[in-house]
């Protein structure tokens, strides 16, 4: 029996349950599975784990060449859970033989539920409102912006954008949008139109970014971008923090260039309680939470297993990231 050990969640009552629920549905697939809560993590305990295992579930934390190096030949499949990959060595993986593969579209609608969410509460100022209304027993009357029948830039077309389009779409709302690399079939079959970046962010009315975090998209959301942003325009971050130039951001919002932003995601996770952007009152801030939901959780575990399960079948698995692993088996 195949096993596989999941190092994702902490030991709260919902991810007791999670986690229970994957290992019988991995059982009902012939598999085993082992849950090892890594909060905090710790590399030692994980690659002694892997070397008995023959798929991991890893989360966000970074596995370079110290870990593939020691669980080559050993265990041939890390799953990542969630799409993020930019903390894992794929250079490394491939080099020692293991296939590294991610959960592609099993959060996608938590995550597009959360930037929905971002722009309604930035572009009715919820933060600014209760800090200076609510708090202070001084109910002003603050105008703000609704956002049924505005302008949305979705900046990239994958798989959450294209929901979080979707729902913006039913809202009535005109949706534009800039992917680095285009399908132009998608955006057709979707009503979007594709525009060139600067555009985007000259004619949004509100901003939600979506492509993934690369050397090409380091700070791609900078200051001379957000200077081009209309001065009720909001713009929200459900994808990764070095996306945004977050020094850049909080000029913007601070000398009120802009309405507003929402974050979810941030350049350092945990974000210091110290930082400068916790002052801004016109910023949404969440920790990185877009994911959790119960929903979105169980589809990214089930996603995981199935994928484990599909490899050591023999399989195609459409989401491994480093096909050239095979290589060096």
């Amino acid at each position: 029996m195949k096993k596989i050990v999941s190092f994702f969640g902490d030991k709260s009552d919902v991810f007791v349950q999670l986690n229970q629920r994957s290992a019988e549905y991995a059982e009902s697939l012939g598999l085993s599975y082992t849950w090892v809560p890594q909060l905090p993590y710790h590399q030692e305990d994980v690659i002694e784990h892997l070397k008995n295992a023959d798929c991991g579930i890893i989360d966000v934390e970074p596995y370079g060449e110290p870990v593939f190096r020691e669980i080559e030949g050993k265990c041939p499949l890390l799953v990542r859970f969630g799409v993020g990959f930019d903390k894992v060595d794929l250079n490394a993986a491939t080099a020692h033989g293991v296939a590294v593969a991610r959960t592609t579209g099993s959060n996608a609608s938590g995550v597009a539920e959360m930037a929905v969410a971002l722009i309604f509460a930035a572009r009715r100022e919820l933060r600014f409102n209760r800090i200076h209304c609510v708090d202070t027993g001084k109910w002003a009357k603050n105008i703000s912006n609704e956002t049924i029948g505005s302008t949305i830039g979705i900046l990239g077309f994958g798989n959450i954008g294209r929901i979080t389009a979707r729902l913006f779409q039913a809202l009535g709302c005109e949706v534009i949008a800039y992917d680095p690399y285009p399908n132009e079939a998608l955006a057709r079959e979707a009503g979007i139109a594709l525009v060139p970046l600067e555009e985007l962010f000259r004619r949004s009315d509100a901003i939600s970014v979506h492509v993934p975090y690369s050397q090409e998209t380091h700070h791609m959301v900078n200051a001379e971008r957000l200077a081009m942003m209309k001065p009720s325009a909001v713009i929200v971050n459900t994808a990764r923090g070095g996306i945004i130039d977050e020094d850049a951001l909080y000029d913007a919002l601070k000398a009120r260039q802009i309405r507003g932003a929402g974050l979810d995601v941030y350049l350092e996770e945990p974000l210091p309680a110290s930082s400068k952007l916790c002052e801004l009152d016109n910023l949404i801030m969440m920790p990185h939470l877009s994911s959790q939901t119960y929903e979105s959780l169980w589809n990214t575990y089930k996603m995981a297993i199935d994928i484990a399960a599909d490899f050591h079948a023999g399989k195609a698995v459409p989401h491994i990231l480093n096909p050239d692993y095979k290589k060096h088996i």
